[in-house]
């Protein structure tokens, strides 16, 4: 499975840090029709935007001994 832990919100989006073994896709729910910018350890993963429904996907490579932290900011 996979876990989220340390979630944090503002007004400029999201961050978090995700655990797990394989792959994880992750939908978040966030402004509709927005464009944000995803950043994974530190390391641009570049910009999503949103649906009309506000929700954003994402893809993420998980290891079973280290967290991936998630920074998602609004642009």
């Amino acid at each position: 499975g996979t876990s989220v832990s340390h979630f944090k919100e503002n007004s400029d989006g999201v961050d978090f840090k995700v655990t797990g073994v394989g792959d994880a896709q992750i939908t978040i729910g966030l402004e509709d029709d927005q464009e944000y910018k995803v950043s994974l350890n530190g390391q641009s993963a570049g910009f999503v935007k949103t649906n009309l429904g506000g929700k954003l996907n994402i893809s993420v490579e998980l290891s079973e001994t280290e967290a991936v932290d998630v920074l998602i900011k609004k642009c």
